[in-house]
């Protein structure tokens, strides 16, 4: 398996003998900022794995409004209906910050999951520890402020990107926190003018990471910790 790939911490952690078994399926892709990977309620022929690339996983209501249920980086996949049997998902996937990643053939993923057992237990802790930041996200939109959120999907963003600045437009997180951007704007100018961010043509650039950290709510440490928990930080020996 390439050095890139193994920068995805899932394939990174696969056993020895299941990267051999993965190297040849395993097909590069690039993720377009946009990029639908898939719709609500559409059977996955794939499932994803980014490297540099950020994902985010949308609930869409009937009016066409949105809210992110949770975002997905190199620390993981997308698409884990495909071995938890439901075969789609009500929710959408949509490439939040272009860049790499690799793909695999749905039946590949599930003829693993099902004939290996650290495949299996790898996968259903990543499981774990996303139904957690879903689950944390549901609970931050109903009770912390704009800004609190705000920092909490920057730091979110920032674990899941090898830098410090995001390509992103106020339309666009507005779409993932589920709120006008209005409040976007002013939420932005508030953590800009206290010095830990510096918003500009779409760039968002944290200039004060401990401050951010200072300044979310108690979520985005719940999400991190359970993840550094339950996912293996360097590859399986």
């Amino acid at each position: 398996m390439t050095s890139d790939a193994i920068s995805n911490q899932l394939l990174a952690a696969l056993p020895p003998p299941e990267r051999v078994r993965w190297q040849p399926r395993l097909e590069p892709v690039d993720l377009v900022l946009g990029q639908v990977l898939y719709e609500s309620g559409v059977a996955l022929g794939h499932v994803y794995f980014p490297t540099t690339a950020i994902v985010s996983l949308l609930y869409v209501m009937e009016d066409g409004a949105s809210a992110e249920i949770a975002v997905v980086g190199h620390e993981g996949l997308v698409g884990i209906s495909l071995f938890m049997g439901g075969e789609s998902t009500p929710s959408r996937a949509v490439v939040q910050s272009a860049g790499q990643g690799y793909r695999l053939k749905a039946a590949d993923l599930k003829e693993a999951f099902n004939r290996s057992g650290p495949v299996m237990h790898l996968l259903l802790r990543y499981t774990q520890a996303l139904i957690t930041q879903m689950a944390q996200t549901a609970v931050c939109n109903r009770h912390h402020t704009l800004d609190q959120q705000l920092c909490r999907w920057l730091l979110l963003s920032l674990d899941r990107l090898q830098g410090s600045e995001l390509v992103m437009t106020q339309e666009l997180i507005a779409n993932m926190l589920g709120v006008r951007r209005e409040g976007v704007t002013e939420a932005a100018l508030k953590l800009q003018k206290l010095g830990l961010i510096r918003y500009a043509r779409g760039r968002i650039s944290v200039l004060d990471r401990p401050g951010l950290e200072d300044r979310t709510c108690e979520c985005y440490a719940v999400v991190k910790k359970e993840y550094d928990r339950l996912l293996p930080d360097r590859p399986a020996t």
